[in-house]
């Protein structure tokens, strides 16, 4: 009996069909089973073909029970090849957003098509160094990481991100890479910052370290530059709550806090924070803000995250759009998973290159440079 063909055809079929459908209930068990199949499904179909030709080399699949794998295998091929449709379909969903904005994405293929074809992974490049580990706080969690191009000589907007991870986990060097290295090749500083979590800190706590990241990429741009009058926040799932409560916080001088020139929410969660009801004090969800006062905003979402459910970020999406003066971008990814930002997919690709499309205001009079080098 082929035990390591069916334990490899077992796993990517559970992972494969758990993908194709939406979970509503057992999300997080969901997530963990498709996050990487999802955004690599190409890859998982390589290991299969490769499998079963193993298999039938050594003469493994005959009888009834290799009929069976076989037909299992060629069931599992069909559906990585819908989750790549899907994967690859993000790329007209979000130039479909910028056109409808008047804007064009890239079409640089070895970017968008090439490079997540064959590594797919979000290693730095050569053109852009990190500086790591930079103390914004006392505790060992408030640290940060710089993202700078080589040439010192550039002159752009800041981006400051924070990591997901529902508060209580997370690293600043797992999601939003891509991101992070994209706008550094350009000329921009970015920062990504960590921060202290539940249950040993709180919702005052994250508001007060994000506003202290900002202050600290103002003060501190003489030394690692950013035009400081241009500062972008983004954020993914718990950053993208922090980023959206800050975005709609009505300006207060006396905080001596920076003004962002937009934001960048990636599957937000917008729920209330933990252990906190209808009847708090201070805002946790940014639904509970006035909008009115919101920079442009740029919010993606996937349809199948079973972690945060669509519905939230369609949600922030009417509140903010209905109240906002400025522009509010909306994509929502086909098949889409939680965290598809860390890795250098199709889909992320084609989500970089939107929020590039969308940042490209604010990065104007910027020396930008035309791909990785």
């Amino acid at each position: 009996m082929p035990i390591g063909y069916i334990i490899t055809i077992l796993i990517i079929g559970v992972c494969t069909f758990t993908a194709l459908i939406r979970v509503t209930r057992f999300g997080i068990l969901a997530f963990y089973l498709t996050m990487v199949i999802n955004e690599i499904p190409h890859l998982a179909a390589l290991l299969l073909v490769f499998s079963t030709v193993l298999a039938l080399s050594e003469g493994d699949l005959h009888g009834l029970l290799g009929s069976v794998l076989l037909i299992v295998a060629g069931l599992e091929f069909v559906g990585l090849l819908e989750l790549t449709r899907r994967a690859t379909r993000a790329r007209s969903v979000v130039a479909s957003t910028a056109a409808d904005h008047g804007v064009q994405i890239s079409n640089d293929a070895a970017q968008s098509w090439i490079r997540p074809l064959v590594f797919p992974v979000p290693l730095r490049p050569g053109a852009v160094k990190r500086i790591g580990r930079l103390p914004y706080g006392d505790h060992p969690r408030q640290r940060l990481d710089v993202y700078r191009h080589r040439n010192g000589d550039l002159f752009g907007p800041i981006l400051v991100y924070f990591h997901g991870d529902g508060y209580s986990s997370g690293s600043n060097r797992n999601e939003g890479r891509v991101l992070l290295h994209r706008l550094a090749v350009q000329g921009w500083t970015c920062i990504s910052a960590t921060y202290r979590l539940r249950p040993d800190a709180g919702f005052t706590d994250h508001l007060d370290e994000a506003r202290t990241v900002l202050r600290w990429a103002r003060d501190n741009s003489e030394i690692h530059g950013g035009d400081v009058t241009r500062i972008v926040m983004a954020g993914s799932s718990a950053g993208a709550h922090m980023t959206a409560l800050t975005a709609l916080a009505p300006p207060n001088s006396a905080e001596a806090v920076p003004r962002i020139a937009a934001a960048v929410c990636l599957y937000p969660w917008i729920g209330r924070y933990f252990g906190r009801g209808e009847d708090e004090s201070q805002p946790s969800t940014p639904l509970a803000l006035d909008p009115s006062t919101a920079p442009p905003i740029f919010i993606a979402h996937g349809d199948h995250d079973s972690w945060v459910p669509v519905e939230e970020a369609r949600a922030l999406y009417d509140h903010i759009r209905t109240g906002s003066p400025n522009t509010t971008w909306y994509v929502e990814l086909p098949g889409a998973q939680h965290a598809f930002d860390a890795l250098f997919s199709w889909r992320n690709a084609a989500v970089v290159e939107g929020i590039v499309a969308f940042l490209r205001p604010i990065g104007e009079g910027t020396e930008l440079t035309d791909s990785y080098r």
